[in-house]
């Protein structure tokens, strides 16, 4: 499909498409086939042959190591890295990292995206963002939030709970939702502050179990619950604004959310592949299976649905260049997550045995797929926010946030 992306974005999407089919898939492939986990030292030997081709953080802007993409001028490299298990993190596109870096570029000061942000691109740290919370606390209604801080001289003291922290369990420091004016509406009280991981009081208690997770890396970023007890830091560590924090999020979810509707797009393009490849060698009842109509048929609309979902999220990430674009990205996201899921679905389907066999990435993929319908927002959240637009019953004086449930939990190519 010709999808009038700018000969840039071709460009490059067509050099991070040869890097995956030549270095990343044939490794993830091997990985698959022995139970042999990719070292770290191994991604980074991928990170360097990254840079070799200028592929290497796509997302970021030169001056901080990255190549400098225009927003809508990436997606379609993201849907390339999709395609593999490790494929973002290859290029060191991978979120939360990737949401985290664009995080401290938009907001930071020049002395916070030289201590932070330089190194994060770089992979010389991690981070994670700490919103959701268990219980009571903040998850599709984000105005719950419970987590606090309160000033101390220069210091912030930060009293929180946090779980589904993604990456949390190997993060060098941690982007923090914390309330910081509890007089004022969540809304307009809340900030966002950089916690290091080694600083008193940071109590990282479980990697959360969860569903999906290949396990074909060394990499144990995980899913975390973590405890802030009176946990003191600078009040420089802010990021952006104070009371900022709702504002900067939602600026960070918009654009994230298109990026996994494109990793999620790819994902389900290469079990499409796979699964069409089988048809077309498997024979059945007399006939090969790709001579089934039932079948064809099945095919066919999932070409057709994948491609109004590829078609959707180009738009919204062109709306999202003049506004805040939040219905075309709601209705992107809810979309693409339910056609990514019926069609590897699919996929697995057409496959059988070979399709719940792991020698294929087809079951890892349908695994991680799942969870796609509910971090970054789930599905009837963001139905909610389509029928407000749709009955003309928003408030605009209240615009309203979609932090929804677990936005927080990282649903990339990896264990996601």
């Amino acid at each position: 499909m010709e999808y009038h992306d700018s000969e840039k974005a071709k460009e490059v999407a067509g050099r991070v498409e040869a890097f995956m089919d030549e270095v990343v898939i044939p490794r993830e492939r091997e990985a698959l086939a022995t139970g042999e986990e990719i070292t770290m030292d191994e991604i980074h030997e991928m990170w360097d042959m990254a840079k070799e081709r200028d592929l290497f953080a796509p997302q970021v802007p030169e001056e901080y190591g990255g190549q400098g993409l225009d927003f809508s001028d990436m997606l379609p490299s993201f849907e390339q890295v999709g395609r593999s298990l490790i494929g973002a993190l290859a290029i060191r596109a991978n979120a939360p990292q990737e949401g985290n870096m664009h995080t401290l570029e938009m907001v930071g000061t020049e002395a916070q995206k030289e201590e932070w942000l330089r190194p994060l691109v770089q992979g010389e740290i991690q981070t994670a963002f700490a919103m959701t919370e268990p219980k009571v606390g903040a998850g599709s209604d984000p105005k719950m939030l419970q987590s606090t801080a309160v000033k101390d001289g220069d210091e912030w003291v930060i009293n929180a709970h946090k779980w589904w922290t993604s990456d949390g369990l190997g993060a060098d420091y941690y982007l923090a939702m914390v309330r910081t004016d509890l007089d004022a509406h969540p809304y307009e009280g809340t900030s966002i502050i950089m916690v290091p991981r080694d600083a008193d009081g940071v109590e990282v208690q479980r990697n959360i179990p969860h569903l999906g997770g290949h396990g074909i890396t060394e990499r144990e970023g995980g899913h975390a619950e973590v405890k802030f007890d009176n946990v003191r830091v600078p009040v420089e560590n802010t990021l952006g604004e104070e009371g900022a924090g709702f504002r900067i999020a939602q600026m960070r979810l918009g654009g994230g959310r298109l990026t996994h509707c494109m990793r999620y797009s790819g994902m389900a393009e290469r079990s499409l592949d796979i699964a069409k490849a089988y048809l077309q060698e498997r024979e059945a009842f007399g006939t090969k299976l790709e001579e089934k109509q039932a079948l064809r048929h099945r095919i066919a609309d999932a070409e057709t649905r994948l491609h109004a979902a590829r078609t959707m999220v180009r738009h919204a990430a062109r709306e999202l260049d003049r506004s805040d674009a939040r219905i075309e990205v709601a209705m992107s996201k809810m979309f693409t997550a339910n056609v990514t899921n019926e069609t590897i679905d699919l996929a697995l389907q057409c496959c059988g045995g070979n399709g719940i066999g792991k020698d294929l990435p087809i079951a890892h993929f349908y695994e991680n797929v799942r969870a796609f319908r509910i971090v970054d927002g789930a599905d009837e959240v963001h139905r909610r926010s389509i029928a407000r637009w749709a009955f003309e019953d928003v408030d605009e004086a209240e615009i309203e946030n979609t932090l929804q449930f677990d936005e927080d939990l990282r649903i990339d190519t990896l264990d996601e």
